[in-house]
Parts: structure tokens; C-alpha cells; sequence
């Protein structure tokens, strides 16, 4: 009886040790597996942007941009090996939905997010993407407060900070202005961040401002404002307010008989100035990060241009697309640097951007990760259109060091 049961328990174990080891060979042949199904997942980059709503334009065209941008990519081969997944997120020009719609892209495992094109909401989606450790890289988001959200936030656009001396210079220096007139928007903090700028750059290259006006955001009536300009010799107008304004003021200052043009910031940069101001916005001047020099384009921006074109009816691309597309070429070039798609680590590679080259110029970042780009595109409205006037390069090392 003891033999049966000793040979029993015997065999007992050896079913055991045969299942255990049975258990555990699959174990073994599933690493290998688990191993490729992560080699061959997609690397996803999220655009964050309106495609639909009443402010939608900017949205469309940095889309159409990073879109470009993603399907070069992954024709030259990828990213490590990897394509690249463009997940799109839509906020439908609403900012109380920015929130959820980033949170959505995070939540569908986006490495990067690219957006939004506009200040506000790019500080939005930037709360969730610190919060979320996912980097944020804005491509035209030119207002304060921004990269002080944290160390995963971007952004690659021509800050005003950088534009304004480089194009004050230029007027100076180029156009020869000795004396201009001033108009602040009151309660407009993007007039009163922009004459901030202009002020002391107007002191450094010997301007002087010889009448300072005031109106109202929203107002279209500024007959006393232009008739106390018209007791005053001055070269241009320093408008650093916004078009709707901007366009009925030089259409009064033309019925006085003033013909002075303007210089202001990129909200001058619309299609609407010159719809609302006709004739009256002849010669007046903004600037750009990036527009079509058909002067001097050449290598990979004669490249995008015609890209751009073949898929656009030949229309031509401007900033929203263009440094769009340079977002996603940036942050893909800096995953190849670090080897890595980990945003923790391929965060650091985007601190160390130094002369990078892209369609829209060079971008460089100082040490608080605000971009100095170059060059600057001086505009003027010309034939009811905006063309360049000059392209400004930026000293970069100045730049960094404060001069």
C-alpha cells in the first residue's frame, strides 16, 4: 500500500512539473511577439486647431501644413523606423472646448501636440499637456505667457519681440523715418505688449513720436483723432492695434488728406485690412515669420512652395502652413537626436535648437525655450495684396544676449 502510494505521488509530481513547464513555454514565445507589435506601432502627433467654426482659416492652414509635413516624413521612411499617425483633434474655433479636445489627443496616446495657432488657446492645451507630460509645440502663437506654463511647451512663431527692433531698423535706416504718430487702442493689452516694443525701439534708431492718439477698441469714427494728426509733419503711423480699427482710420486719414501709411503687428496682417480699407491701405506695412519671397526662395521652401501649390489649386502657402509644417519636421527631428519617442526625453533635444533650418526660416531657442526666428518678412499692401517688401535677418546671437 505504501509502495502505491509513493509511485501515486511520484507521478503526481512529474504532471506537475509537465504542466508548469507547458505554462511557462508559451511565456517565453511571447516576448519576441510583444517585442514587434511594439516595433511596428505608429509614432502619433496630434493637431490641435479649428476645422470648422467662424475663426476657422488659421486652423485649415496650419492642417494642411502639418499634414504635408507628416507625409514627408513617412515617404523618407519615418521616424526610427516608424510612421508617423496624424491624429487630428477639432475645437471648432471654440476655446471652452480646447480643453477636452487636448485631453482627447493625449488620451489617444499623441507624443506631440501641434497647436494651437492662436495664444489663448494654445495656453489652454498647454495646462493639460504639462499636467500630462506630452510636448505642446505652437506654431504661430506670438502673445505673452506661453512657454511659462512648462518645460513640454513651445512655440516657433516670430515673436513681436524679436520682429519689432529688427523691423523699426529697417524704417529708420531703409525708409529714412525721422518722426511718426502713435495710435494705442485703450484696454487692448496686445496695443499696449506691442507700443511697449515699439517705443524704445523708436528711441534707440532716433524716431521721435511727435502726436500719441488714443481710440477705442471696435470704434470706426475717428475724425477728431486724424484732424489733430494733420497740425503735426511726421513719415508713417505706428498702429499697433488691429485691422478692424486700422483700416477705418487710414480710410479717414485719406478723406483728411493725410497719406502716410502704417507699420503695426501681425493682427495687420489680414485680408480683411484691405477688404475694409480699400485703397487707403496702399503701402502700409506689416510683418511675417514667413511669406513667398518669389525674389530669393530657393532649397527646401521652393520645395514646400511647390507642394503646396500642386495640392492647392496653385494658391500659395502662408505662415499658419508653413511654420506648421516646420512644427512637426522640429519636434520629428528632434525624436530622431534622442532616440527616443519618450517626450520626457525628446524634450530635452528641443531645449538644444540652435539654427534650425526649416521652410520658414531659422529657428533658434534662447535658455527660458522662446524662439528666435529669422528672418523677418517685412509686408506692404500693394495691388489689394500683401507682397515683401523686405526680408530682415535677425543677429541671433544678439538676440540671445539681450542687445
Amino acid at each position: 500500500m505504501r509502495s502505491s502510494v509513493r509511485v501515486f505521488f511520484i507521478l503526481l509530481l512529474l504532471i506537475f512539473a509537465f504542466v508548469f513547464a507547458g505554462c511557462n513555454t508559451p511565456e517565453k514565445n511571447e516576448s519576441p511577439k510583444q517585442t514587434e507589435i511594439s516595433a511596428s506601432e505608429n509614432i502619433k502627433i496630434g493637431f490641435l486647431g479649428a476645422k470648422t467654426g467662424a475663426r476657422s482659416y488659421g486652423g485649415t492652414e496650419c492642417l494642411k501644413g502639418i499634414q504635408m509635413a507628416v507625409e514627408d516624413i513617412n515617404q523618407a521612411g519615418g521616424i526610427l523606423n516608424k510612421k508617423v499617425e496624424l491624429v487630428e483633434g477639432d475645437h471648432a474655433s471654440n476655446s471652452s472646448a480646447a480643453v477636452k479636445v487636448t485631453q482627447s489627443l493625449v488620451d489617444q496616446q499623441v507624443v506631440a501636440v501641434i497647436g494651437d495657432n492662436t495664444t489663448g488657446i494654445t495656453k489652454l492645451a498647454a495646462t493639460v499637456c504639462q499636467s500630462s507630460k506630452v510636448v505642446l509645440v505652437s506654431p504661430t502663437a506670438t502673445g505673452s505667457g506661453v512657454v511659462e506654463l512648462g518645460d513640454y511647451i513651445f512655440r516657433i512663431a516670430l515673436l513681436d519681440s524679436v520682429a519689432v527692433p529688427a523691423v523699426v531698423s529697417y524704417l529708420a535706416e531703409e525708409m529714412h523715418w525721422g518722426k511718426v504718430a502713435l495710435v494705442k487702442t485703450l484696454g487692448q493689452s496686445y496695443t499696449e505688449g506691442l507700443t511697449a516694443l515699439f517705443k524704445p525701439a523708436l528711441v534707440r534708431n532716433g524716431i521721435e513720436i511727435v502726436s500719441e492718439q488714443k481710440i477705442r477698441k471696435n470704434d470706426n469714427k475717428f475724425r477728431d483723432q486724424v484732424t489733430e494728426l494733420t497740425q503735426h509733419q511726421f513719415d508713417g503711423l505706428v498702429f499697433p492695434g488691429n485691422f478692424n480699427e486700422a483700416a477705418p482710420f487710414m480710410v479717414e486719414m485719406r478723406k483728411q488728406g493725410l497719406q502716410q501709411v502704417a507699420i503695426g503687428g501681425d493682427s495687420l496682417y489680414s485680408r480683411d485690412l484691405i477688404t475694409y480699407g480699400g485703397s487707403a491701405i496702399d503701402g502700409c506695412l506689416t510683418y511675417a515669420g514667413f511669406a513667398v519671397d518669389t525674389r530669393g526662395v530657393s532649397g527646401r521652401t521652393q520645395e514646400f512652395i511647390k507642394k503646396y501649390q500642386a495640392k492647392n489649386n496653385g494658391l500659395l502657402p502662408d505662415v499658419f502652413s508653413a511654420q506648421a509644417y516646420d512644427a512637426v519636421c522640429l519636434v520629428a527631428d528632434a525624436i530622431k537626436a534622442a532616440g527616443s519617442t519618450d517626450p520626457a526625453i525628446f524634450k530635452e533635444e528641443l531645449t538644444k535648437t540652435i539654427g534650425w533650418e526649416g521652410v520658414s526660416g531659422q529657428i533658434t531657442f534662447d535658455q527660458e525655450r522662446e524662439p528666435i526666428k529669422s528672418p523677418v518678412y517685412l509686408m506692404e499692401v500693394k495691388e489689394d495684396q500683401f507682397v515683401v517688401k523686405a526680408v530682415i535677418p535677425i543677429n541671433v546671437t544678439n538676440e540671445i544676449n539681450g542687445n
